[in-house]
């Protein structure tokens, strides 16, 4: 049940709740408030003597922002580094969630209506556009680029300080290059040992003069290249229309 603590005088001073209670309030299975705590991500506001771990308000509302960044599928090391944070703001991450959440909504109204309209009509024509996630997958790439928190990020702060806007303009013309070079082959097949050999040159390129890129950030940023926006435009300006979902594809290959 939950416990509350005393002051002095009696009076109740804050609620706390069991990990079992907190578990039945969140949908979280203990086992994982237990492995959150287990690596810093969310420790309990104190523990019993029997050692069982008892959560305040503040507990559980740190618990629901690391709920709402798991939405925007960050993963926990980065969470961490984020809500531990001082100038973590929590109304920037609320904004982030409604709007992802506005998206998934508006994905899933697409599948229902495409739902309905094969129950109603047959399938009779392959519409595929409902099952397009690209700007849900763009906009959680661009939310999790904005927290300065990460080590990428302060990676890349660290390689870009001091460079004068000449060097920058190099830098950024040697993007240009690479997309290029995608643009020339668009055509061929992006499993190709070429198309391969340019996705690690340009993995190679974000590494040296940016940030450390893994797969699992060279994937993310290879969905941003076909998902639509301003990314797929640029890219096709360089190389080609169709040179963005070529590099995309080819980088999808390249991290599985």
């Amino acid at each position: 049940m939950m416990t509350t603590t005393e002051t002095s005088t009696g009076r109740s001073d804050c609620t706390l709740w069991r990990v079992n209670e907190v578990s039945k309030l969140t949908g979280v299975s203990i086992r994982t408030l237990q492995y959150y705590d287990k690596i810093g991500l969310l420790h309990p506001a104190k523990y019993t003597e029997a050692g069982y771990r008892l959560y305040d308000d503040a507990a559980l509302e740190t618990l629901q922002q690391i709920l709402l960044f798991r939405e925007l599928e960050f993963s926990l090391k980065d969470i961490k580094e984020i809500i531990s944070c001082p100038d973590f703001d929590r109304s920037k991450a609320l904004e982030q969630q409604i709007e992802l959440l506005t998206l998934k909504k508006e994905h899933i109204e697409n599948l229902i209506d495409l739902a309905k309209g094969i129950k109603l009509l047959g399938v009779r024509k392959l519409a595929f556009d409902a099952f397009d996630t690209s700007k849900i997958d763009e906009y959680a790439a661009r939310a999790k680029a904005s927290w300065g928190t990460t080590a990428a990020y302060r990676e890349f702060e660290k390689k870009t300080k001091g460079r004068t806007k000449e060097e920058d303009q190099k830098i950024y013309q040697g993007m240009i290059d690479i997309f290029g070079e995608f643009g020339k082959i668009r055509n061929t097949d992006p499993s190709s040992g070429e198309a391969q050999a340019l996705v690690k040159k340009l993995q190679g390129y974000i590494t040296e003069h940016m940030y450390t890129c893994t797969k699992e950030i060279l994937s993310g940023l290879g969905k941003m290249y076909a998902g639509g926006g301003e990314f797929t435009k640029n890219i096709d300006s360089y190389g080609g229309e169709g040179t963005a979902k070529f590099s995309s594809r080819a980088i999808e290959i390249y991290c599985r």
